[in-house]
């Protein structure tokens, strides 16, 4: 796999796709460079391809170049550097070398890629490669030799197109590529062997060499996924605990027959949450959502949703009223806006009554038509300021601000907004001893296609951007535009490995009064995400505003044959400062307003909305990184521990209906917990903290209903041991109580208290008496054939077991025990825990209790408890999934664990599996893109040629 992405890296469209990576991604800013259109080079020519009966014409590529060069005439061939050229004749894609060059012998050709990078600029470029992918670190190497024949050649060609020029070795000789664009995505082995070239599956013995042939033209699409691929890598910061669903308490909202709870609002006195939903507004209990308190009904008329399924809608799904907008208008009041059937419509909703007030007002600009369309909102001062789309088809994106003397927006431009996906808004409020004394400013995150270069595909970029409270516009240039609208990039990156998160999801804004200023909390994940990647990056304000204030600003630079759309503006900038709000110093020039600004300010602010700076996390990399997850909301709670550090604990949730609960400490993250919300897995659509003391509770809305989860769950942890080894900044052990409290509700003086972050168990109190105590211990064997219990190590009492004694699970569990064994391979499992005398345990395998006789050891306690360790010896074929079970008259527990048969084989079999989906996907848009090219040279009149 890493000698795939070596390979596609020297593809001629990948090198720049793989230049605006490192360049616009991680933060390192295009060059302004000189373009001109490409001379005549004396070395080497690029002719056309001999055209045979059911071929077109082939189609000249320059190796110097990035794009596909059309012919510059019936009789003038191209000419380019010393380097090979490529023909491709469409619509088969033979790809042909050209060169003015004398070959070398085809032993040559085929040295291996080790002996090309062995050279002094080869290593450099093959380290700078080899970091620019991240490798799995548990990952058998393969024992079958690879080669990848990409652009025609041999991978020592391809990488020495790749690398510096001078050590670039020309095609070998007889090296055809695969007939017909299903070459594309065949694996076929070495020709030697006479072997078909279809031969879809993988070499076994002798280490046969895998040939993958592909033309130049698909390398730009592959670019992505070969990123993609070198993604695969082992971040796995895996959560102590796992709660399952019927595991904890949880209280839930759900009203039959409505569905989508998506937006949650706290009431001012934290008492009250707001939920809107689809054509229903619900006012719950902020301490338990499962107690109602009012609702109100917002439903379309038949009429609308006629119409509506008319233009092509679902009559039963997308033609109903979805409750985007629920704003706090007054404190009697709140501002409602629906899809209302594609007719986007608000109202007031009066909390007194809880009833809508009629007065309907055109939606258009504040709430999307579509419920599927992305939005943004958020109340100032009462005056709306909503990122959305303005138009039936969602094409015309728009940020705007609601108000009846001063109503704004965005210019209709693809520099001002391209695409975009609206993330989340509010307004920092501006401290009144700031350079900016009383004007606040209005954030607004967002993903978009990038302007700044342009490729095959759609690259993403996250974004930032910043409108001024007191704008109000120009007097003749931006009339009733914002003339304070500025974006910046937001940077998400791994910078040792060059891992990229370039798709924002969700932003929360930290405030505390131990903050010097708000900080910004996002979740990313990558574009191309078949590795199910997710990261956390916190944003200090001033490093944005340090962007916004005092950065350079980005040009238009439209120049031909050129990936790069957008450069660096380095002549001079207007005063006053173009998007810059009106501050002291605006005032102090006569400058009140926006209103009175200069045209030549204003014209230059609508052609530069796009800041050159980066906006980069605190320490420049990511607070989370997590594999094998997709997170969607993200809130932040500041607490402090029992030594007085404070902890930002991130609550992030899944596409899968967890909750993980999350610290980052200086060199690691430690993901404290997950609890399963919602017992079907379904996507959390939106998060709310409530982080009133004593009372912090995290809501999570989804498509069925509400939910509503504790910070932590301090008294599940059953020992001081295990207690500490949690890690939780809210739990603490009581040696008074001798249970885990609540830090923050607890009564108990600190010095009773024992928390130690760094999971040091050593603080922990010990027992009185040794442990097991002597004299008291049984052993059994259990099976489904045996007693309902073991044999107690005390005579029976009259009064049976005393079912008040509480059962506990113990570490290490099951999921401490996670391991990879080879087939029949003998392993252990271990389950211990404490309860009333008939505690005893029931393993499962694969959801069927064993038939085989597990060793049971029963000890009794001095308070009165029974402890049971149980331990199973077991060989596996194949995977399975072992289950624990603690039952007594007390309660039950479970733990549970997978345990995994390595196989090297069937797992690089899987693998390649699924890499073969992916290019047969490549291989479709490239039959595209060859169809597609084909009907332009059939149109064109042959007697030019």
């Amino acid at each position: 796999m890493a000698r795939f992405a070596l390979a596609l890296l020297s593809c001629s469209w990948v090198k720049p796709v793989k230049w605006a990576f490192h360049h616009l991604l991680l933060g390192r800013q295009p060059r302004s460079r000189p373009h001109a259109r490409p001379q005549a080079l004396p070395s080497a020519r690029c002719r056309l391809g001999h055209t045979q009966p059911g071929r077109g014409i082939g189609m000249a590529w320059l190796a110097q170049g990035s794009k596909p060069q059309l012919p510059p005439g019936p009789s003038r061939p191209r000419l380019c550097a010393d380097l090979p050229c490529w023909a491709m004749g469409p619509p088969h894609g033979v790809c042909t070398p050209v060169s003015g060059r004398t070959e070398r012998p085809r032993d040559q050709a085929q040295a291996s890629e080790d002996t090309v990078l062995g050279t002094t600029g080869g290593r450099s470029w093959k380290e700078k490669i080899q970091n620019f992918f991240v490798r799995p670190q548990r990952s058998a190497p393969l024992k079958n030799r690879v080669a990848l024949d990409i652009c025609g050649g041999d991978l020592t060609q391809c990488l020495g197109d790749a690398g510096p020029q001078r050590s670039h070795h020309p095609p070998a000789p007889g090296r055809a590529a695969g007939r017909g664009p299903l070459a594309l995505s065949s694996i076929g082995r070495h020709p030697h062997h006479g072997l078909p070239a279809h031969e879809p599956s993988l070499p076994e013995s002798p280490p046969w060499r895998l040939r993958v042939r592909m033309c130049a033209p698909i390398g730009g699409l592959l670019a992505a996924l070969a990123m993609a691929f070198g993604m695969t890598v082992a971040f796995a910061p895996v959560p102590r605990i796992t709660w399952e669903h019927r595991e904890v308490q949880l209280e839930k909202f759900h009203e039959p027959g409505i569905f989508n709870y998506s937006v949650l609002l706290l009431s001012e006195d934290k008492s009250t949450l707001y939920v809107g939903a689809r054509e229903a507004v619900f006012a719950l209990s902020a301490l338990n959502v499962s107690e109602k308190q009012h609702e109100a009904y917002w439903k379309v008329s038949e009429d609308k949703k006629a119409k509506c399924a008319e233009k092509g809608k679902s009559r039963q799904t997308e033609c109903l009223n979805y409750i985007r907008v629920l704003q706090p208008l007054s404190a009697s009041a709140l501002y409602v806006c629906g899809t209302n059937a594609f007719q986007p419509a608000c109202d007031h909703l009066n909390l007194t009554s809880f009833q809508f007030l009629g007065r309907t007002e055109d939606g258009k600009g504040r709430c999307p038509f579509d419920p599927a369309q992305s939005y943004t909102s958020v109340m100032v001062d009462g005056e709306l300021y909503s990122g959305t789309s303005y138009n039936f088809l969602g094409s015309e994106p728009i940020i705007s601000r609601n108000s009846s003397h001063s109503p704004l927006r965005t210019e209709y431009a693809i520099p001002w907004l391209n695409e975009p996906s609206f993330v989340f808004a509010d307004v920092i409020r501006e401290h009144p001893d700031g350079m900016d004394s009383g004007d606040d400013r209005v954030y607004f995150f967002f993903t978009e296609v990038s302007v700044e270069y342009e490729f095959v595909f759609k690259l993403m970029i996250p974004r930032v951007a910043r409108v001024c409270k007191g704008d109000q516009g120009g007097l003749r240039t931006l009339q009733k535009k914002w003339t304070s609208f500025l974006k910046a990039r937001l940077i998400c990156s791994r910078p040792e490995s060059n891992l990229v998160f370039n798709v924002l999801q969700d932003i929360f804004v930290l405030r505390s009064p131990d903050l010097k200023e708000p900080v910004f909390y996002g979740v990313f994940t990558p574009q191309l995400n078949n590795v199910g990647l997710s990261a956390v990056c916190a944003y200090n304000l001033s490093t944005a505003e340090a962007v916004f204030s005092g950065g350079k600003y980005m040009q238009s630079a439209t120049v031909e044959q050129s990936h790069t759309k957008w450069v660096r503006y380095n002549g001079a900038v207007p005063t006053p400062r173009p998007g810059a709000c009106i501050n002291r110093e605006a005032r102090a020039a006569n400058f009140s307003s926006s209103l009175t600004l200069p045209d030549k300010t204003l014209q230059f602010i609508k052609d530069h909305p796009l800041m050159d700076g980066s906006v980069t996390p605190i320490d420049n990399r990511p607070r989370l990184i997590k594999s094998d997850v997709n997170y969607t909301q993200i809130v932040v709670d500041r607490t402090r521990a029992l030594d007085g550090t404070v902890y930002d604990v991130m609550f992030v949730s899944t596409d899968r209906g967890a909750l993980h609960k999350a610290i980052s400490f200086e060199h690691e993250a430690h993901i404290i917990e997950e609890t399963q919300l919602f017992p079907d897995f379904e996507p959390i659509q939106t998060l709310l903290l409530n982080s009133q003391q004593g009372k912090r509770f995290v809501y999570a809305g989804s498509s069925s209903g509400v939910v509503q989860a504790p910070v932590a769950f301090c008294g599940k942890h059953g020992s001081c041991e295990d207690c500490v080894l949690a890690r939780d900044p809210y739990c603490a052990w009581s040696r008074a109580a001798e249970a885990c409290v609540d830090l923050h509700r607890t009564d108990s003086p600190s010095r009773t208290l024992v928390q130690q972050m760094s999971g040091d168990t050593s603080v922990c109190p010990t027992s009185p008496l040794p442990f097991p105590p002597p004299g008291s211990s049984s052993l059994s064997c259990r099976g489904p054939g045996s007693a309902s219990s073991p044999r107690s190590p005390w005579p029976a009492s009259a009064s049976g077991p005393d079912s008040s004694l509480p059962v506990a699970l113990l570490p290490p569990f099951l999921s401490d025990q996670a391991q990879h064994v080879h087939a029949l391979g003998t392993f252990h499992l271990f389950c211990q825990a404490t309860g009333p005398a008939d505690v005893h345990f029931v393993w499962e395998k694969n959801g069927r209790e064993l038939e085989t006789c597990v060793p049971t050891q029963t000890h009794g306690l001095h308070d009165g408890r029974t402890h049971v360790l149980s331990w199973l010896r077991d060989a596996l074929q194949e995977s399975a999934e072992y289950r624990c079970s603690v039952l007594s008259s007390a309660g039950n527990k479970t733990s549970r664990v997978r345990v995994t048969v390595m196989r090297h084989e069937a797992t690089h079999q899987e693998q390649w599996t699924r890499e073969l989906a992916a290019w047969r996907a490549v291989a479709g848009e490239h039959n595209r893109m060859m169809h597609s090219w084909r009907k332009a040279w059939e149109s064109c009149d042959k007697d030019t040629f």
